[in-house]
C-alpha cells in the first residue's frame, strides 16, 4: 500500500503528501489533557516525519521558505505594537524579565551543547524544543545553510537533525513550563493563584469575568415618554439636549413619534404636544431629571425603544484621549449610551479593567445607537470598517524590503553574519505592524488572512521539514540520544527558575502577573492557559503579552546565534 502511495500518488505529486500531512498534523494537534494540547505546529512536524519517513519524498526548499518568510512578517506584524509598547518606561520590568528568560535558555542550551558535543542541528533544535519556539527551526536552518566548511550532504543532516532535536523536547518543554507555572511554583511558595488574582482583579477594578454572571444594574437607560408639559412643546432637540447639558445631566431624546409615525432623527425637529419621546440617559440623571414631571406620562413603545444598533471596532489614536482609563473614557459626554465591549492588544483580546489605560494603537469594540457610536468612534481615533480584503501591496512590499535588509553579509573568522531573507522579514513584520498601530487607515490585514500567514504558513512550514528530514530521523535520534530529553528538560527549566526569582525577590512582581510575564517570555501558549485555569481568572495574562512579543524576537534570533556560536 505504502509503494503504491508513494509511486502513484506521492511521488509525481509531493504537494498532497504536504496537504494530507497538515490534515492530519492538526488532528493530532488537538490532543489534549486539561489546559494542555500538543498544538497544531507540533502535529504537524511528528506527522511530517512519520510520513517522510514511509515514503522518503523530496520537497523542493523554495516551498518552505516561502511559507516561512511569510510566517515570520505575520509574526512581527501581530507583536510589533506591544513590542515597541513593551520599550516604554511602563513596560520595562517585564521586558527585563523576558530578557532574562530568554538570555539564560540561550546559555544554558549553549552549555549542554558544548558538554555534549552536538553540532549546530541538534544545538539548535535542543533550544527551539526546550524553549518552545518554532521559529527557531527555519531560522538555524538558513543559518547552517551559509556555514563554510560543510560538504552539502554535511549541511543537509545538520539542517534535518535541528527538527528532529526539536520534536524531540518540545513536547516535554511544554508540559513542563504549564506545570511549574500553574502549580509547582505557587504550591512551593504557598500561593493559591485563584484567590491572588480574585483580589488583584477586585483592586484593580477589572470586571466579573464569569460569561454567567452580570450585573442588574444597568447604567445607561432608555425609556419613553409622551410630551404633555407646556415648557417643553416647541422647543428643538438640540435646544433640549443642550441645556441637560448645562445642568451636568446627559439626558438625550433619541427618537421621535408623531400621530403614529417614527421622525427621521434630526436635532432641528421642534417638538409637540403628544409626541412620544424615546429618552437616554445614565440612570441617576434620569432620576433627578425627573421625566415624568417634565415630558410627561412614561408610555411603552416597543417599536419607539427599539433602534438601529451599531458595533465598531476603532483603533485608538487621538492625543487627547491616549494615557485615560476606560473608566475616564467611558465618563466622556460623547460616550454616553455606548458601550466598551472589547479591548484588542498586539491583536489578541486584552481583559482590560476600569484603571486599564488606553494606548495609541489598541483597538476598542464599541457597541450602542448608530447616531451615537459614530462620533464616539471619530472622538477615540480612526474606525475599521469590517474588512475582509487584505492590502497585499502591504505585505507584498513589506516581504521584500524584509529580505532586502536581510541579505547583506558581514564575514567574521569566515563564517557570514546577517539577519538572513527570514531575520529581515520579521524586523520589517515588527516594523510594519508598529506604523499600522499608528495609522490605522493603511494596510488592512483581517485577523483571519493574519491566521493563515501566521498558523498555516509555520505548519505547512514545519510540515515540509518534517517531510525532508523523514527519512533520516531515525539515524538522527540515535545520533543524538535520549538523554537529549532530559537535557530538553533542565533547559526549559532553568530559566523558568532564574525568571522567577528575578520577578519575584527583585522586581518584586505579583505572583499571578509574573506566572504570565514567564510564560510569555518563553512563549509558551499552553502555558498561559493552564494559567489561566489555574487560576480561574484571565488576569495573568496582563503579564503575557510584553513579555510573548519581547521572546517571539529573541528566540527566534537565537536559533541563528547559537548556529554561529557552535560553528
Amino acid at each position: 500500500m505504502i509503494d503504491f502511495l508513494n509511486r502513484n500518488i506521492f511521488h509525481p505529486h509531493p504537494e498532497l503528501l504536504v496537504f494530507i500531512t497538515v490534515a492530519i498534523g492538526f488532528l493530532v494537534g488537538k490532543i489534549r489533557y486539561r489546559a494542555i494540547a500538543l498544538g497544531a505546529v507540533t502535529g504537524c512536524l511528528v506527522v511530517g516525519l512519520f510520513l517522510g519517513a514511509q515514503f522518503e519524498v523530496e520537497i523542493d526548499d523554495t516551498v518552505k521558505s516561502l511559507f516561512f518568510i511569510m510566517f515570520l512578517f505575520a509574526l512581527g506584524y501581530r507583536v510589533g505594537p506591544q513590542f515597541f509598547r513593551g520599550l516604554k518606561k511602563d513596560g520595562l520590568p517585564q521586558v527585563v524579565n523576558a530578557i532574562v528568560v530568554c538570555v539564560t535558555g540561550l546559555l544554558v542550551c549553549w552549555g549542554f551543547a558544548a558538554m555534549l558535543g552536538y553540532g549546530p542541528g541538534l544545538s539548535a533544535g535542543l533550544l527551539g524544543g526546550a524553549l518552545t519556539q518554532s521559529a527557531v527551526i527555519g531560522v538555524a536552518q538558513d543559518a547552517i545553510g551559509s556555514l563554510p566548511g560543510y560538504t552539502s550532504a554535511q549541511l543537509k543532516t545538520e539542517e534535518n537533525l535541528v527538527p528532529i532535536a526539536y520534536a524531540v523536547t518540545y513536547p516535554l518543554g511544554t508540559i513542563l513550563c504549564a506545570l511549574l507555572l500553574a502549580g509547582l511554583l505557587p504550591r512551593l511558595y504557598r500561593r493559591d493563584l485563584a484567590a491572588e488574582s480574585a483580589a488583584l482583579a477586585k483592586e484593580l477594578d477589572a470586571p466579573d469575568e464569569n460569561p454567567d454572571l452580570g450585573e442588574g444594574y444597568y447604567e445607561v437607560v432608555l425609556r419613553a415618554y409622551t410630551v404633555q408639559r407646556p415648557d417643553l412643546v416647541g422647543r428643538t432637540i438640540d435646544d433640549f439636549e443642550n441645556q441637560q447639558k448645562e445642568l451636568g445631566r446627559r439626558v438625550y431624546l433619541t427618537q421621535v413619534r408623531r400621530a403614529g409615525t417614527i421622525l427621521d432623527h434630526d436635532q432641528r425637529t421642534s417638538l409637540r404636544e403628544g409626541d412620544v419621546v424615546a429618552v437616554s440617559a445614565l440612570r441617576h440623571d434620569l432620576v433627578d431629571f425627573d421625566a415624568r414631571t417634565h415630558i410627561g406620562a412614561e408610555a411603552d413603545d416597543v417599536e419607539l425603544l427599539g433602534y438601529q444598533t451599531e458595533s465598531m471596532h476603532v483603533v485608538v489614536s487621538e492625543k487627547a484621549h491616549l494615557g485615560k482609563t476606560i473608566g475616564e473614557l467611558r465618563r466622556e459626554p460623547f460616550m454616553v449610551g455606548v458601550y466598551i465591549d472589547k479591548l484588542y492588544r498586539s491583536g489578541s483580546e486584552f481583559p482590560y479593567r476600569l484603571s486599564t489605560k488606553v494606548e495609541r494603537g489598541d483597538t476598542l469594540l464599541l457597541s450602542g445607537p448608530k447616531r451615537l457610536v459614530d462620533p464616539a468612534a471619530h472622538e477615540i481615533g480612526k474606525p475599521v470598517p469590517t474588512s475582509f480584503a487584505t492590502d497585499m501591496t502591504w505585505v507584498g512590499v513589506g516581504i521584500f524590503l524584509g529580505g532586502c535588509i536581510g541579505i547583506p553579509a558581514l564575514t567574521v573568522s569566515g563564517v557570514p553574519i546577517s539577519l538572513s531573507t527570514s531575520g529581515g522579514a520579521l524586523i520589517m513584520g515588527l516594523v510594519f505592524g508598529w506604523i499600522r498601530g499608528k495609522y490605522p487607515t493603511y494596510g488592512n490585514v483581517p485577523p483571519g488572512a493574519q491566521w493563515f500567514m501566521d498558523t498555516l504558513g509555520l505548519c505547512l512550514f514545519v510540515a515540509v521539514v518534517g517531510i525532508n528530514a523523514g527519512p533520516g530521523f531515525t539515524s538522527g535520534l540515535s545520533q543524538a540520544g535520549w538523554g537529549l530529553l532530559l537535557w530538553g528538560a533542565v533547559a526549559t527549566v532553568v530559566p523558568l527558575i532564574v525568571g522567577f526569582l528575578v520577578g519575584h525577590h527583585l522586581q518584586k512582581i505579583r505572583f499571578p502577573i509574573l506566572m504570565g510575564v514567564l510564560a510569555g517570555g518563553q512563549t509558551t501558549t499552553a502555558a498561559i492557559g493552564a494559567i489561566n485555569e489555574s487560576s480561574k481568572s484571565q488576569i495573568p495574562t496582563l503579564g503575557y503579552t510584553i513579555p510573548y512579543a519581547v521572546g517571539n524576537v529573541l528566540l527566534t534570533i537565537w536559533g541563528a546565534v547559537i548556529v554561529l556560536i557552535h560553528h
